[in-house]
């Protein structure tokens, strides 16, 4: 994708040939923006005639020109530097020197540009609607276990009892400002930058706001040499694809963690066994999907590498920064849907999940929150539950296996059991730490709900938190914003085919 002063059909003879003949082009690259450069091509046409800078007549030939460069496709395109310079070739192969015309009062590299936007619009769509697809498989399935208590961690250590819900839930909100920065970054590709001509405008009597129109972009990119020659929308793009990916990445990991310590069953679809030890089920999709992080990264770290320290204007180094975004789109979006059915179809172990949940002394907040809330200070709370948890630790044996798990532990609640083990360190705790018994600050009972790892998860029904209560309110709102960001990526999808309609009817007033 070169400047505007170039290629066979410009240059003729001088500059077309030698040893880098190759390396300049970007012809089969440029598959991917033939149709984009089509549609440009036919817009620019189309207000070249309204404007008086073209005849009708030739603008009708060179508009006819173009459907049958379409008809035939790229791979029928004459030899050229790249996309544009072929379909002028072809244009002019059919029409004679008039062709030519259709590059009046435009560069290729505001053709570029603009051309580079136009698909960017729709790979950025696509991925907006694929996270569409991934929330609601996340919140499908957490409407499903809004009950289903399983161990939270931070460090990786067992920390507070949740739910597979609430975990669920937290993926979705990050997924959903994904989502969000996307549709940010597609309203600032969404701007022309056709008419600035090379980067310095034209003298014709151009109408930039016409072309915008009849290629549906909401507004034009005003100043002619940032027109031409910025690229921050790709990178803008590209790093919401990134972030994305980042998001993915971390839902992946969990569930490979999950899937290794029996908490949750992956689809056959989306595992693998191994070649040599057939009893192994193997998350390869989601290391895959963990994996596309990087790729995305490097599709950021490419782009920011390319486009540092150019000089404005136009320079040949921007040839290489589209491959970045195209190659990231292309993996986040995959991923993107891998990520969407495999947790659309695995399978919770919620007798697993409940019988682990309270590991670790877990519930150990909710006691110190219990405390307080009956007027001992939180740090003196926190200070005598974490001598408790030291002493349970100590009773059960530093070295020795865990607390029994599976049926014969969980009772039939298929909870944590309560075998007093953890009631009996929180007693000699309060009598080191407080001076007394426990039960003269709280009721036994009371201690025993809060040390249950179903009771501490319900009983954090602020907002936001793992509460059955407290989530169906977030996944009442989650659906509402999914609702309405399908609305507005449908509402674009509607204004660009409105626009399509639009361009063909004014292309049959000329063919």
């Amino acid at each position: 994708m070169a400047e505007g002063d170039s290629g066979d059909v410009v240059r003729r003879d001088r500059f077309s040939g030698g040893p880098a003949r190759e390396f300049l082009s970007s012809l089969d690259a440029d598959r991917r923006i033939f149709d984009a450069d089509l549609a440009v091509g036919r817009a620019h046409v189309v207000m070249l005639a309204e404007q008086g800078i073209v005849g009708d007549g030739t603008a009708g030939e060179i508009l006819a020109a173009l459907d049958d460069v379409e008809a035939g496709g790229h791979g029928a395109l004459p030899e050229g530097e790249d996309v544009h310079a072929a379909i002028e070739t072809a244009v002019i192969d059919r029409v004679g020197e008039d062709g030519g015309k259709m590059h009046t009062a435009r560069s290729r590299n505001d053709e570029v540009a603009t051309c580079i936007r136009y698909r960017l619009r729709e790979d950025v769509l696509d991925a907006a609607a694929a996270t569409l697809g991934f929330r609601e498989a996340l919140l499908s399935a957490a409407e499903a276990h809004t009950e289903t208590v399983m161990p939270g961690f931070t460090h990786l250590q067992p920390a507070q009892p949740t739910t597979v819900a609430h975990w669920l839930c937290s993926y979705e909100s990050a997924v959903a400002r994904d989502t969000e920065r996307l549709l940010d970054a597609y309203d600032r590709a969404n701007r022309s930058p056709l008419g600035a001509a090379a980067f310095a405008g034209t003298p014709f009597d151009v109408d930039r706001e016409r072309t915008a129109e009849l290629l549906g972009f909401e507004s034009v990119v005003e100043n002619s040499m940032d027109a031409s020659s910025t690229r921050d929308f790709l990178l803008e793009a590209t790093s919401a694809l990134a972030n994305l990916a980042t998001t993915l990445s971390g839902l992946a990991e969990d569930l490979v963690v999950f899937a290794n310590k029996g908490y949750v069953d992956l689809s056959d679809d989306y595992s693998s066994t191994s070649s040599i030890m057939p009893q192994k089920k193997n998350p390869d999709t989601l290391e895959l999907v963990r994996a596309t992080a990087g790729d995305a990264a490097s599709g950021v770290n490419g782009l920011l590498t390319t486009l540092k320290g150019l000089p404005r204007a136009y320079n040949r180094d921007l040839q290489r920064a589209t491959p970045h975004a195209w190659e990231t789109v292309d993996a986040v979006v995959e991923a993107v849907d891998v990520a969407a059915g495999a947790v659309a179809t695995a399978d919770w172990n919620g007798d697993t999940l409940a019988a682990v949940a309270g590991e670790g002394f877990s519930t150990a907040t909710g006691v110190a929150d219990l405390l307080a809330m009956h007027g001992l200070p939180f740090r003196t709370a926190h200070e005598m539950v974490a001598v408790a948890a030291e002493r349970a630790e100590q009773r059960r044996g530093r070295s020795g296996t865990s607390p029994p798990s599976g049926d014969a532990a969980e009772g039939s609640s298929g909870q944590r059991p309560r075998d007093g083990t953890d009631y009996e360190a929180l007693g000699a705790a309060a009598h080191e730490v407080l001076g007394g018994p426990l039960d003269e600050y709280v009721d036994r009972a009371d201690v025993e709900a809060a040390l249950d790892p179903a009771e501490s998860a319900a009983s954090r029904d602020s907002a936001g938190g793992p509460a059955a209560d407290a989530v169906a309110d977030a996944l009442a709102d989650a659906e509402r914003g999914l609702d309405a960001d399908a609305d507005a990526v449908d509402a674009e999808r509607s204004a660009l085919a409105d626009a399509a309609d639009a361009r063909r009817t004014e292309v049959t007033e000329y063919v």
